[in-house]
């Protein structure tokens, strides 16, 4: 195994630990809720395996959906934003993505926080549609889905420029 797998895997259980034991007991004012294990998601390496990005999305989601009781909206949502991930790396960094170095626990750039930030409101909104799921409350759904995304996106770049690795 290289290091990047090693990585990956260490990554995967540490972002799906906190979030269960930590990030899951957070309720502010009721509704808001970070969910930071997207993070993995998100740093997953630019030229790794598309099958293995989905297949470990899936087992995020669905995992953090046993210990919400959520009925895999979390999958779901984690499948989607791993499905839709290459198209918003081209929004955000442009065509020629894939050829080259992205490392997204960087310096955080314009183009990186619009990759987060697009990234963390698609996984917030079909993670509210299919909770709710009704079109009567879609103001409600809206209102969650910006102030968890406010939330989350604080807790992500902070989590993010924690494991930065150091400059030698």
């Amino acid at each position: 195994m290289n290091s990047t797998v090693i990585t990956n895997i260490a990554r995967f259980i540490l972002l799906l630990a906190v979030q269960v034991v930590i990030f899951n007991r957070i309720n502010l004012f009721g509704f808001i809720n970070p969910y930071p294990y997207i993070l993995f998601i998100l740093l997953y390496p630019v030229n790794g395996s598309k099958a293995g990005l989905l297949l470990s999305s899936f087992f995020l989601g669905i995992i953090v959906d046993m210990f919400l009781n959520s009925e895999g909206v979390h999958a779901a949502a984690c499948i989607t934003l791993a499905y839709l991930r290459p198209t918003f790396f081209k929004f955000s960094f442009g065509i020629s993505y894939e050829y080259q170095t992205i490392k997204i626990n960087e310096r955080l750039t314009p183009e990186r926080f619009s990759f987060i930030l697009i990234s963390v409101v698609t996984h917030h909104i079909i993670l509210y549609l299919l909770e709710i799921f009704s079109f009567s409350l879609i103001l409600d759904i809206l209102w969650r889905t910006l102030l968890t995304t406010v939330f989350t996106l604080i807790i992500s770049t902070t989590i993010i420029y924690l494991i930065k690795p150091g400059k030698q």
